[in-house]
């Protein structure tokens, strides 16, 4: 039998992207996805992403979604409360791995390997590189099939004009030459509506775009 693993899940084109690896590298059985959100609103932190979209990646991809809940606002401690019950959750599965789709900040993934230290689970980092790979990652995304939109922008780092434009090669040749093209510094997220593992698209319309606590937002919504 192959290590199980667990997928952190923002709903973005990072983790998707790290599933696809994941599957392709076939040395794991990824067997949930673990979506922390704000319970407030029902919606991914940053991404701005409603769960009801979350939950219908979950079953394009064919796998069980792990919904923890967090308050607004939540103190960290509270977040790590939290996902130490994942853990320990995972732990009692026999889940041994947990995977994230962190590309090259070092503080980011340090923070998960001490989340997880001394515990049973060992971190799993899939598509990690440097921030020279990003702009090649960024093509590879896009030549495969994956396709995405950005739900938030940073205003501080990117013009509010980019919030819900497809993430696409014509998106990333006008991205400003500050901005990764992945976006890995903040400077915007991404919900993923298709992509190689996907059983089949999500089909949404774009919504719409609102400005709060100093982020502009697309609202992404289920096309009825």
């Amino acid at each position: 039998m192959k290590p199980q693993a667990l997928l952190s899940w923002s709903s973005g084109k990072d983790c998707t992207w790290a599933l696809h690896t994941l599957q392709q590298q076939a040395e794991f059985e990824v067997v949930g996805l673990v979506t922390t959100y704000n319970e407030a609103f029902n919606r991914v932190a940053m991404h701005g992403v409603r769960m009801e979209l979350v939950e219908a990646q979950a079953r394009a991809v064919g796998l069980p979604l792990w919904q923890v809940p967090l308050p607004w606002p939540c103190a960290n401690e509270i977040y790590e409360q939290r996902m130490q019950a994942v853990i320990a959750r995972a732990t009692d599965l026999g889940i041994t791995h947990f995977a994230f789709g962190d590309l090259f900040l070092e503080e980011v993934r340090a923070y998960r390997e001490r989340q997880l230290a001394g515990t049973n689970i060992q971190p799993l980092f899939p598509i990690w590189g440097t921030e020279s790979d990003t702009a090649g990652l960024a093509n590879r995304m896009i030549e495969s099939g994956l396709r995405a939109v950005l739900t938030c922008i940073d205003p501080k780092q990117l013009d509010v004009q980019f919030a819900g434009r497809e993430f696409d090669k014509t998106l990333l040749a006008e991205l400003p030459p500050t901005a990764d093209p992945c976006g890995e510094r903040g400077e915007f997220h991404t919900f993923c509506y298709d992509a190689p593992s996907f059983q089949h698209p999500i089909e949404v319309q774009a919504g719409k775009i609102v400005d709060r606590d100093g982020f502009t937002y697309a609202d992404i919504e289920p096309q009825r």
